[in-house]
């Protein structure tokens, strides 16, 4: 009897340690599919009890295994998270994550993550959303993401190519380097503290676009705002009517260069740009604050 328990204490250590060793990269891969750190937890929570209860002497690979599990739970919730975006008031930004600098120096893991591409990805169906992460973030072999999504890897090869397509006509036609994107995000922060509007048209790009998330809890423009003279009169005539001083913070989220505002030292959003040719041609402010809770403390991500 003492050596049954024995075993079993064994084994539960070692479900407990390979989840534990993988538990950044099934959080990643479920933030990239969901857009909502809140709810990859969930599905890291029932990920871990379906892993619970596995036979260890059956799984080959452990990653891959957990991976699956994964994807399939963030592929339910996906779907059950279109229902109530389409109840969401005003636009639905995805929500940003305070994420250590030396993410930003990860190129490909800096751009799955951004604002920019996250928002690209909600116009995938599921399934779409699901292979383009795993394939094109992650590396997952298509006999992999065939077992995860239920599909052939002929079925796969083809979702992957489509999603590549539809992603690519959308994307920034280049990256930037994190120095670059620094440097629009001080121009921008200096502007909007000092209420410079040359400025602001000098960094911002004449087709930008504002999206602005509040939830319906706070104030946001309903739909997005295109054009720089637009942007620049919406964001100084909304600091204008407010009587606190208002400040921003340059931080990394999302992996990329972005703003804590703050109005008399309180967390007002988060500003997240995307930047082409060093101008601003995206501002991405959430406001909702049930999304400002993981701004306070970074979020460990992997990609491997």
């Amino acid at each position: 009897m003492a050596r049954t328990e024995h075993v079993d204490e064994h084994l539960a250590d070692l479900a407990t340690g390979a989840f534990v060793a993988h538990r950044n990269l099934l959080f990643t891969v479920a933030y990239e599919m969901l857009g909502s750190a809140a709810d990859a937890e969930d599905v890291l929570q029932e990920v871990w009890l379906r892993w619970a209860r596995v036979d260890l002497a059956q799984v080959r690979d452990q990653r891959a295994y957990l991976v699956r599990i994964t994807t399939r739970q963030a592929l339910n919730r996906l779907r059950a998270l279109r229902r109530r975006k389409e109840s969401y008031v005003g636009s639905w930004l995805p929500e940003p994550m305070l994420t250590a600098p030396d993410v930003a120096l990860d190129v490909e893991l800096a751009e799955s993550v951004s604002m920019a591409l996250m928002l690209v990805l909600e116009t995938l169906s599921p399934t779409e959303r699901a292979v383009f992460v795993l394939r094109e973030a992650f590396g997952v072999g298509y006999d992999e993401i065939a077992a995860a999504v239920d599909k052939t890897p002929a079925a796969v090869r083809q979702i992957a190519h489509r999603a590549r397509r539809h992603v690519d006509a959308r994307r920034p036609r280049e990256a930037v380097s994190p120095g670059e994107a620094r440097a629009a995000l001080e121009s921008l922060r200096r502007a909007l503290e000092d209420g410079d509007v040359p400025g602001l048209l000098a960094v911002l790009a004449p087709d930008v676009v504002l999206v602005s998330d509040g939830g319906g809890v706070k104030r946001a423009v309903p739909r997005p705002v295109v054009g720089a003279d637009k942007v620049v009169r919406m964001v100084l005539g909304g600091l204008g009517r407010l009587e606190s001083a208002f400040t921003g913070e340059a931080v990394v989220v999302n992996g990329n260069p972005a703003l804590v505002v703050r109005f008399d030292g309180e967390v007002d959003g988060v500003m997240a740009i995307r930047v082409e040719d060093a101008r601003i041609t995206g501002l991405y402010y959430v406001r909702n604050p049930e999304k400002l809770t993981r701004v306070g403390a970074e979020t460990p991500l992997a990609r491997r």
